[in-house]
């Protein structure tokens, strides 16, 4: 009789692993050897770090033109549902203006870092708002 199952599991592994594979392979036996579990579980592993990485895209500038600017812009607005107006609204035209400046195209945020970035501005600006109600105050 065998004391554990661990101890079980390793002599098999070690005398009868041949053997064991292809009963489970005839079987379709899932493979449960020490050996078999630890492949799995890199296995598994790996496959959860693949699934985060991304190849980069081709990054060239495009080159600018007004036809295309109006394009893309068109395009935006019905994408987006965004009014006709929001073309005209002056905080949309300094992102223009600033974008326009750049000389190696423009890198957007993602949606984590964008979320970071208005909390940030947000706690700062109640935190201004707070410290200019205790001025007052005094």
């Amino acid at each position: 009789l065998v004391n554990e199952i661990a101890t079980l599991c390793c002599h098999t592994e070690a005398h009868f692993a041949a053997k064991y594979h292809k009963w489970a392979n005839q079987h379709s036996f899932k493979l449960m050897l020490p050996g078999d579990v630890k492949a799995c579980k890199e296995n598994a592993a790996q496959q959860r770090i693949n699934a985060h990485l991304t190849k980069h895209k081709d990054k060239r500038v495009i080159p600018y033109s007004d036809k295309l600017f109006k394009q893309a812009a068109i395009k935006w607005l019905v994408a987006t549902d965004q009014p006709i107006q929001v073309l005209e609204h002056p905080k949309f035209q300094e992102l223009i203006h600033v974008a326009s400046h750049a000389t190696n195209g423009v890198r957007m945020p993602g949606r984590k870092e964008t979320h970071a970035k208005i909390m940030r501005m947000f706690k700062n600006h109640l935190f201004v708002d707070s410290l200019y109600s205790a001025h007052d105050a005094i």
